[in-house]
């Protein structure tokens, strides 16, 4: 068991924080079947008191699920969050557990979530309780239709492909004559929607290649007027997984997705992942 977090002991791998908790436990299972299927090393990190303790319980948890897997694990002191935002430096990706909505009473799984997926290198996976039943919907991304956005799809693509799901890429928009027709229509009243094929078709654009490359994912495209996190985790659908992108710090934008990923995380239902974009070119 390692006392300090070697950055070659991480490299590629998919770390995950464990504290002993059931939203722990969620994460390292998670964690485990990913790194499997990603033909990943795994490696645990555990913060605190417990920590040794803990982390050779999850390595070995990890290990009875998938007796193939290379698992190592690592037991530090510090600040958690600031731990796992120093790996995301070298990780392949982070994988935290949330509580469901109620009082913090988890160190490592408080803020941690909000604070990490917001300020990471890597892309980070915040995996919450599910509540939706048995409702497989796959997975959907947001795609706010720019070059910027297409690592972020081209992630959610491959993890449906991985997972044998299907594939919904989301752009949200607003609009005034949208939201009158939103209005009208909720009322039982014929109205008119703008048009919005250059919509659609930035959308298509932003795809261009991609079904190719996984010809295996079905895939929809779906516009939806109103904000991007209630597009994004609506609760009536039984959404896999949700990934969503998160502009540089450096960018007005980053401001706006940067809540945008923080509310899904609140909201959803369903494994949560954030994955940061590129500055946009100028």
């Amino acid at each position: 068991m390692s006392r300090s977090l070697d950055p070659a002991s991480i490299r590629g791998r998919i770390v995950v924080a464990d504290d002993g908790s059931d939203h722990a436990d969620r994460a390292v299972r998670w964690a485990a079947e990913q790194a499997s299927l990603e033909h990943r090393g795994l490696a645990v990190v555990s913060v605190g008191d417990k920590a040794s303790k803990l982390a050779d319980e999850a390595v070995a948890a990890a290990r009875l699920l998938h007796p193939d897997l290379s698992v190592t694990g690592a037991a530090l002191s510090g600040d958690p969050r600031q731990v796992l935002i120093d790996a995301s430096t070298q990780a392949y990706m982070l994988v935290v557990g949330s509580r469901g909505r109620g009082a913090v009473r988890s160190m490592l799984l408080g803020s941690v979530s909000a604070t990490v997926s917001a300020h990471a290198a890597c892309p980070v996976v915040v995996c919450r309780p599910s509540t939706v039943g048995d409702a497989h919907a796959g997975v959907v991304v947001g795609a706010d239709a720019t070059l910027e956005s297409l690592p972020v799809i081209e992630f959610a693509y491959r993890q449906a492909s991985l997972r044998d799901y299907s594939l919904t890429v989301l752009h949200s928009f607003w609009d005034a004559a949208a939201a009158v027709a939103q209005y009208h229509e909720a009322r039982g009243k014929q109205a008119a929607w703008p048009e919005l094929e250059d919509l659609r078709a930035s959308l298509s654009e932003s795809v261009a290649g991609l079904a190719e490359k996984y010809p295996d994912v079905p895939v929809t495209l779906t516009l939806k007027h109103g904000f991007a996190d209630e597009a994004l985790s609506p609760r009536h659908v039984g959404w896999d997984m949700i990934v969503v992108g998160r502009h540089p710090m450096t960018s007005l934008s980053r401001l706006l997705t940067g809540s945008i990923a923080t509310s899904v995380i609140e909201r959803a239902h369903a494994t949560v992942v954030v994955v940061p974009q590129e500055p946009r070119s100028s």
